[in-house]
């Protein structure tokens, strides 16, 4: 009975955790379809230049998520052992690499930008205007780099704010983002009462007014309840961080982190661009696909936050044995999930196509997207809880060649050999891709059951001098 109820306390402490980050994914994923298909109404040159831009973007947001996950793993064992200063030192650390950050993303963008959108720009007879998606995506871009800052700050503080089982705040605040992003979308796309329409740059200025409202609730917030916090007092009184800290978060947590996390959506960047060989009709296609996968998929990736933040503390608290015992349980638990969501997906993969206004063949290769997408979510709800795990103890150069050092020796090489040199169908080059995932799962799964994950990374912390 004690240990049932142990097994139960595991899976609530996952789930309160997981359940606001669902919320708060499941109506930023289901506003961003509403949007695409705002977008998707004005044209598929519009729709697939957006989609371009966000592809692009992804990159710069998740390697964003790389560098505060290369704190927050520290933060989340700070928390598990009730010391708040080294969580403050986590914060400190985050807010000051997020910004050199999208210092360096901004300027890679304004510098590169046009080269980067003609990679996806490919064969023009498909009755699709190659200049103006472009054109279109030129434009985007120019609004949207005005939301890096905003993005990138409210991932920092968020971040801290779950790790510290406090998950109901940014949920809020992603909630009135998404409110405030469809309204004036709807507005500014369309040029509806006193509002100019404009489109493209309508749906980029709706996203980054969006931003800056959702980073203010967030910091807001925050700052207004400090002292309830313990971690946020004094935040900004000082930049300076334990040297000796600084430098076990940038070796172990930020430089394999970063870089995996930049690797990994620049091989997700790289696979999409060897999909658009077979033409401009696919990127429209998966950029559909993309939009509802991710709606669907919003279930396991809050689930491996919840699972990190929990395995995390059991770590930080010394407690080893619970943190073996509770892993394996959670990852079947992400499996069995992710079967029910991905049926319905499935069931579900010609209905979303039909709504967009755009050819037959870019809904058909939707619709074959989103079904494989469907049939292979339990392999990815795994992974997802599997690179959690191992990430909460710390072992990052373990899920450095896992994640990316996979896709870029095996994913990649295989897309791009069969994109370049065969004449194969893309659904079914996507599908083979997608079952590459079943050797890492197998892989991933040996090394959670081995325990070599199993670490206590802030022990080791000492009062030393700042930097």
């Amino acid at each position: 009975m004690g240990n049932s109820g142990k097994k139960h306390s595991i899976y609530k402490r996952t789930l309160l955790i997981a359940i606001p980050v669902m919320i708060q994914n499941l109506i930023t994923n289901f506003v961003a379809m509403i949007d695409n298909i705002m977008v998707g109404q004005i044209g598929t040159e519009q729709m697939s230049g957006v989609a371009i831009v966000n592809q692009l973007l992804f990159v710069f947001n998740i390697t964003i998520f790389g560098a505060v996950s290369g704190a927050g793993i520290f933060s989340a064992q700070f928390f598990g052992k009730k010391d708040y200063k080294g969580a403050r030192d986590s914060l400190r650390f985050k807010i000051l690499t997020v910004s050199i950050m999208s210092l360096i993303g901004m300027a890679i963008f304004l510098l590169f930008g046009d080269d980067l959108i003609r990679v996806y720009l490919h064969d023009a007879d498909k009755g699709i205007d190659l200049e103006a998606t472009f054109g279109y995506a030129k434009q985007y871009m120019a609004v949207m780099l005005f939301g890096l800052f905003p993005f990138a700050f409210e991932n920092a503080y968020s971040s801290s704010l779950r790790e510290d089982s406090n998950a109901v705040v940014p949920m809020t605040a992603g909630i009135a983002a998404v409110i405030t992003n469809t309204l004036l979308n709807y507005l500014l796309i369309f040029g509806i009462g006193p509002f100019p329409t404009l489109g493209v740059v309508g749906a980029g200025i709706a996203t980054v007014i969006s931003r800056f409202i959702q980073t203010g609730i967030v910091m807001v917030w925050t700052h207004t309840n400090a002292e309830k916090l313990g971690f946020v007092s004094g935040l900004y009184r000082t930049l300076k961080i334990p040297a000796e800290l600084a430098k076990r978060i940038f070796v172990k947590g930020l430089i394999p982190l970063m870089s995996n996390e930049f690797l990994w959506s620049a091989s997700i960047a790289t696979l999409a661009q060897c999909y658009s060989l077979r033409g401009i009709d696919v990127v429209a296609g998966q950029n559909i696909s993309n939009t509802v996968v991710n709606l669907f998929n919003v279930m396991f990736i809050a689930f491996g936050s919840g699972v990190s933040v929990v395995i995390g503390q059991l770590l930080g608290a010394s407690n080893m044995e619970g943190a073996k015992k509770a892993a394996p349980k959670l990852i079947w638990c992400s499996f069995l999930l992710c079967v029910g969501v991905g049926s319905v997906m499935a069931a579900c993969s010609k209905l979303f196509p039909m709504i967009y206004n755009t050819t037959d063949d870019v809904r058909a290769l939707a619709t074959g997207f989103i079904f494989i997408s469907a049939v292979t979510m339990p392999l990815h709800g795994m992974l997802h809880c599997i690179y959690f795990t191992l990430r909460s103890g710390g072992k990052t150069l373990i899920t450095f060649l896992f994640d990316s050092g996979f896709s870029w020796l095996i994913s990649v090489p295989t897309v791009f050999c069969l994109a370049h040199f065969t004449s194969l169908n893309v659904l079914l080059i996507y599908l083979i891709c997608q079952l590459l995932e079943a050797v890492k799962c197998f892989i991933g799964y040996l090394l959670i059951k081995s325990g070599i994950w199993l670490s206590n990374i802030v022990d080791e912390n000492k009062e030393v001098p700042a930097i």
